[in-house]
């Protein structure tokens, strides 16, 4: 089995997309809105992870719906006009909806350029992590992501007879990164991975990883946050309000 990306390392001139998955509903943020399209410094946060990755080298960026979303066309993109389009082929998972993006968009791109996926709920990406991960993970014949190393002790959790979640262990943090966005690969290989993913992955790099694979770790930044629960969307708007 080839593995695109992987025995094909000559140089290319190569083209950079970028992919939002944006069909998920966010139910731990406990809003009534999709999270994507919660306000945040006046805009929603779909539109500043589009920013954020809307930028050289990245020549197109595919943001992937709901098929039944109806909230995108009431919001102003038109900064990111010719570069910005919405498919609506969102599935039940991230990787559903990765899996589902990826094989509209290859009508218009080539197996071997880059494809960034970002999280519609990163909404601080800086312009130098992006360009640490197109400059250490571009020159990898993998592909990587960006992730930060464990700062925290990390625990192992398990429930006791009551119910009550108890420690019982401790990992080495040495050894532990947190996955960031976003991750880079090739087109043809990640859509490769994400076919052949055989568990639930609940990020690009997981898929690849099943395929014996190691994508390359690129340092990013405590500012790009997840936003993930409701006192994120303050950390957030405070980091965007400071640049």
């Amino acid at each position: 089995m080839q593995l695109y990306g992987v025995e094909n390392t000559k140089d290319f001139d190569l083209a950079y997309h970028a992919l939002i998955p944006a069909a998920g509903a966010g139910t731990r943020l406990r809003s009534e809105q999709p999270k994507q399209y919660l306000a945040l410094a006046g805009r929603p946060m779909l539109w500043h992870a589009v920013k954020s990755v809307c930028v050289p080298p990245v020549q197109s960026v595919f943001v992937v719906l709901a098929p039944g979303d109806r909230e995108f066309v009431r919001h102003d993109w038109s900064a990111f006009a010719g570069k910005l389009e919405p498919l609506y082929c969102g599935g039940a998972t991230r990787r559903d909806s990765v899996l589902n993006g990826l094989v509209a968009a290859m009508a218009g791109i080539d197996a071997e350029d880059w494809l960034l996926v970002h999280d519609a709920a990163r909404p601080c990406l800086s312009p130098r992590d992006l360009a640490s991960l197109v400059a250490e993970a571009g020159g990898d014949s993998i592909g990587g992501i960006l992730a930060l190393p464990a700062a925290d002790t990390v625990k192992r959790a398990a429930k006791d007879e009551a119910g009550a979640l108890r420690v019982c262990g401790s990992e080495d943090r040495g050894q532990l990164w947190l996955a960031q966005t976003p991750q880079m690969f090739r087109c043809a290989l990640l859509l490769q991975a994400l076919k052949a993913a055989r568990a639930p992955v609940t990020d690009e790099a997981g898929a690849i990883e099943q395929m014996g694979l190691r994508p390359r770790l690129v340092t990013g930044s405590r500012e790009n946050i997840k936003v993930t629960f409701p006192e994120d969307l303050a950390i957030a708007e405070a980091i965007l309000a400071k640049r």
